[in-house]
């Protein structure tokens, strides 16, 4: 196992059946980390970069098996916030040190292009310095351009898996694997920094779909990665589904480290759910990003993507310097820098399939 885990930061690719083997395999785990965090202090140091996380909307029409805000559950409250209360979360973490605001919500039909748009313009004249990141969806090619001639740099769109058949099993027919593929290469393909992701452990995942999960980041090149474990929630048809594991979520993070050397990698909020420890644990695998949240504290326990998400009450501030003394009790910095991708090429269209 040894062998192909240096084969694997020598190549940086594996066949299928590579794949599989090294992650089912926990024989070399603590070689795996020496040889991923080597690659994290080599691009990137001791630091850790924040990304200020705003939750504007859960309403959403999409009806995803997994998620907390889906169309179908009744019991979630809906909020929406106003373009002058993210300018205010905006104001409250550039105090906080924050240089990337990350907007996040549910596809939700009430913010249309036009009231996008203005958002980001109004982002863009107040942070200039600041980098903005969507996480809205999937749009259309012509929506993401307008987002990016808005000045939108960076795009988060989960692909949630490579395989077809499993993403059927998480998804609702209205929704086809082949149009969340074409969004990730569209975004890729108009020059944003592109990331993607899927969850770790979600029902249905096997070796193989993980290994697939692999060979598609090979290929799409992207910018950040953002896995995490899956967490059930109560109110979804997987809700009595087990969550994914610290252990198996750590491995992945490590393995993706290893083949996207510079990536931008978050140790995420469900990591630190399951674990009290799971965020620097994340880091110690290779990860180098945080996402503390910015959205008031009265709407936030309803963005409810899975359940027990911690952080639901924390202000803005307590939440920013208890990570950054976390980070600083494992010998990691928070840093002001908005941290952009030191990934060849991200702006080019890749290796998209023709």
């Amino acid at each position: 196992m040894r062998e192909l885990i240096d084969k694997l930061a020598t190549e940086h690719a594996l066949s299928k059946e590579e794949w599989m083997r090294i992650i089912e395999s926990r024989q070399e785990e603590a070689y795996l980390r020496e040889r991923a965090t080597a690659f994290q202090k080599e691009y990137y140091g001791n630091k850790v970069y924040t990304r200020g996380l705003i939750e504007f909307s859960n309403y959403c029409k999409n009806n995803c098996l997994y998620c907390g805000i889906r169309r179908d559950n009744r019991q979630v409250e809906r909020y929406r916030l106003t373009k002058d209360d993210i300018l205010d979360c905006c104001r409250q973490g550039y105090a906080l040190d924050f240089r990337t605001f990350v907007l996040q919500g549910g596809e939700d039909s009430y913010f249309t292009d036009e009231r996008i748009v203005d958002i980001i313009l109004s982002m863009k004249k107040e942070y200039p310095d600041c980098a903005i990141t969507l996480s809205l969806g999937e749009k259309d090619k012509a929506s993401y351009q307008r987002f990016f001639d808005a000045g939108a740099d960076r795009y988060l769109l989960r692909h949630e898996t490579a395989n077809a058949e499993h993403y059927r099993k998480l998804h609702p027919a209205q929704m086809p694997f082949e149009r969340r593929m074409q969004c990730l290469w569209d975004l890729k393909e108009i020059g944003y920094q592109v990331g993607c992701g899927f969850m770790v452990g979600s029902p249905c995942q096997t070796r193989e779909t993980l290994a697939e999960d692999m060979l598609f980041l090979t290929k799409l090149q992207p910018a950040m990665v953002g896995i995490g474990p899956f967490v059930p929630h109560h109110e979804t048809p997987f809700a009595k589904e087990s969550q994914g594991t610290v252990e198996q979520t750590l491995h992945m993070l490590s393995l993706i480290r290893l083949t996207l050397p510079k990536v931008l990698l978050p140790s995420t909020t469900a990591l630190g759910t399951i674990d009290p420890k799971g965020r620097e644990m994340g880091i110690l695998a290779g990860g180098n990003v945080v996402m503390p949240n910015l959205s008031p504290t009265t709407v936030r326990k309803q963005y409810e993507l899975y359940d027990n998400k911690i952080c639901t009450g924390d202000e803005a501030a307590e939440c920013r310097m208890c990570l950054a003394r976390r980070m600083e009790s494992i010998g990691y910095e928070i840093v002001t820098d908005r941290g952009d991708s030191q990934m060849d090429g991200y702006k080019t269209k890749g290796n998209q399939p023709e």
